[in-house]
């Protein structure tokens, strides 16, 4: 994300806010998920997948992940976006905590320009391991 909003930098993307879910928020939105793109190894065909993906609240897109510095990793990093009621239950019952990490993300960017980055400076990430997740999963 960081990456994306230029560490801060573009224009309407100048605050980062880290938004804790629920699990079965999450897992919700991962058992919902439609490919935004067809592919031909799916079980479906290009007709039953293009009308999942007219009538699913939760697309899902798979983009090169990037290390700190902006270099591709080799490695796909997921992009889940929501509408409808998935929004609703997002906004409403899946939201734990929001928290402005602007001036954190501010002292990384700072870091690595510097070239006193640390990989002690990030937070810990933890596999996401879910049952509906395999289903968007195999078609990176």
């Amino acid at each position: 994300m960081m990456y994306r909003s230029g560490w801060a930098t573009k224009q309407g993307q100048e605050r980062i806010l880290a938004i804790d879910l629920k699990r079965e928020g999450f897992d919700e939105i991962v058992k919902n998920a439609v490919l935004s793109s067809f592919r031909e190894v799916s079980d479906l065909s290009k007709e039953e997948w293009k009308e999942k993906l007219e009538n699913s609240e939760v697309r899902c897109q798979w983009d090169p992940d990037r290390d700190i510095y902006g270099n591709p990793i080799g490695r796909r990093a997921i992009q889940l976006g929501i509408k409808g009621e998935i929004v609703k239950k997002y906004v409403n019952e899946w939201i734990v905590n929001i928290t402005d990490i602007t001036e954190e993300v501010i002292e990384i960017r700072n870091s690595i320009q510097s070239g006193t980055f640390s990989e002690s400076m990030l937070p810990k990430e933890k596999k996401y391991i879910g049952e509906h997740f395999k289903s968007v999963h195999n078609f990176v």
